[in-house]
């Protein structure tokens, strides 16, 4: 048998039954390593470039499909016709029509001036109430809905297979239909008004709630639901007393977010008469009153902004209160 100490080949090639020196072992270790790392390196790169072509030609194509590419005629100043690309050919247009919704305000005459351009404001007022009332109704049913159907919507706390697959196809119907489409079919059943406004809004709530109440469901430590089985409790009572202690915080979070989003929407979906400011969007489009509709812009930034104020001082209130208890 050949000695521990024999020498090591300089080729590389280590005779049957001999130990190579420790450096010799970390240079062949670190070639190794070294070898590996370009390969792996080789291979990203390979994906990156196959990756970034791929994204390329789908946002080329989005692009071609959206008439990003689109030529089309334009007047121009003199009068005459001409080709042009329909980007620089439809801006000045969007300028043009934001110009037409700002008011004539002076100085000498501001109160006037205010007063002509929220001329309708007792009605809007009123609208406006409506509006947060559907959007809160609406947060509310929602909030119900996706609360209950994502625990059996969840992997991990989910019954059994059966369950989880409807109540996930459930979930899906719910929020990939939008809310438009809802409010006509709640207005085709129920005639138009708020109705239909919180109908719509409620079930595409409980569609987006749902979807991420159990997102944050599977993400729970399981030791707790382990421990309230081990003493003897029910499947309800692991939800109870295992799992919403600790999905609580991101409940109050995802719903604040949601009442916001919601209030955006039911001033929208009034547009095919399921309540709320839609309606008046809708005239103000409709007979071009381009102040009017400033108006309203500005009457649902003041209330977004307001809400995202106060929802967002009592998310952080709640969360802090939580994580000093």
């Amino acid at each position: 048998m050949a000695s521990p100490t024999a020498p090591f080949s300089p080729g590389g090639a280590v005779p049957a039954g001999t130990v190579p020196p420790r450096g010799a072992s970390a240079a062949a270790a670190r070639d190794g390593f070294e070898r590996d790392f370009r390969i792996r390196r080789r291979r990203a790169r390979l994906y990156w470039a196959a990756g970034s072509a791929v994204f390329l030609a789908l946002f080329l194509l989005s692009s071609w499909l959206g008439d990003f590419f689109k030529v089309t005629q334009v007047t121009l100043a003199d009068g005459s016709r001409d080709w042009r690309w329909i980007i620089p050919a439809g801006l000045p247009r969007l300028g043009e029509y934001l110009s037409k919704m700002v008011p004539v305000l002076r100085p000498e005459t501001l109160g006037a001036d205010l007063a002509e351009w929220f001329w309708r404001w007792r009605v809007w007022a009123w609208l406006l109430l409506e509006t947060v009332l559907i959007a809160f109704m609406a947060t509310v049913l929602g909030v119900i809905g996706g609360f209950l159907l994502s625990f059996p919507a969840a992997r991990n706390l989910t019954p059994n297979g059966a369950v989880l697959w409807l109540c996930r196809r459930w979930l899906e119907i719910a929020r990939t239909v939008p809310e438009l489409v809802w409010a006509l079919i709640f207005v085709f059943c129920f005639s138009v008004g708020p109705m239909a406004g919180v109908l719509a809004i409620g079930l595409h709530t409980t569609g987006a709630l749902g979807k991420l109440y159990s997102e944050a469901n599977e993400n729970i430590d399981m030791r707790a639901l382990d421990g309230v089985k081990a003493a003897g409790g029910s499947w309800f009572d692991q939800i109870r007393y295992g799992a919403v202690p600790q999905v609580l915080p991101n409940v109050v979070s995802y719903t604040l977010l949601r009442f916001e989003i919601n209030v955006r929407s039911s001033s929208i979906i009034g547009y095919v008469g399921a309540g709320g400011l839609g309606q008046e969007f809708r005239t103000a489009m409709s007979l071009q009153e381009y102040t009017d509709l400033s108006a309203l812009f500005i009457i649902i930034l003041i209330t977004v902004s307001c809400i995202d104020y106060a929802s967002d001082a009592l998310r952080h209130r709640i969360i802090d209160g939580e994580a000093r208890s």
